[in-house]
């Protein structure tokens, strides 16, 4: 059976409060995108088997509201590693993971996330885009049964979806 690895960019956040980064909040525009976000995997049975965050207050959030819509039991793991450290501690972070987990999903920060995927899959597999992962964005990739060392190329593009593109 192959993996999956799903890498959910948080809801917007709001850059006008006078907060640190690592603090900042969920806009209400990006609570409501992921209300429809998580709404749309009920409806289309995508349940991970493993939840992984950025403790950032933003990328929390959204794990908290996709974990409520989905009605999810799993816990939501954080991990410092995945806020503001690069792709190479990412694939650290996953290298990690249970063994038994074929459904993670990662919920992180652009530009750690478009660079993971970019990695991953090769920038000729993907769209031809302004902005690859704009917030509240869910990408599912197919990934090799051994995550301990994440080559480039070595995911493929299952989809993209876009949250502000679901139709109610």
């Amino acid at each position: 059976m192959s993996r999956e690895l799903w890498l959910l960019r948080h809801g917007k956040s709001d850059r006008d409060l006078a907060v640190d980064d690592f603090d900042r909040p969920l806009k209400k525009k990006g609570k409501y995108d992921l209300l429809r976000l998580g709404k749309w995997m009920l409806k289309n049975k995508l349940s991970p088997d493993y939840i992984l965050s950025s403790p950032a207050n933003r990328a929390l959030s959204t794990a908290d509201i996709i974990h409520t819509e989905i009605a999810s039991e799993l816990l939501i793991v954080t991990d410092k590693r995945i806020y503001q450290e690069g792709i190479e501690r990412i694939k650290a972070v996953l290298a990690e993971c249970p063994f038994q987990v074929k459904k993670l999903l990662l919920v992180g920060h652009n530009p750690e996330l478009e660079h993971l995927l970019i990695n991953l899959v090769g920038a000729v597999n993907l769209p031809d885009t302004n902005k690859l992962l704009p917030t509240s964005t869910l990408v599912r990739l197919r990934m090799p049964e051994d995550w301990f060392s994440l080559e480039s190329g070595s995911a493929s593009l299952i989809s993209i979806t876009y949250a502000k593109l679901i139709v109610e």
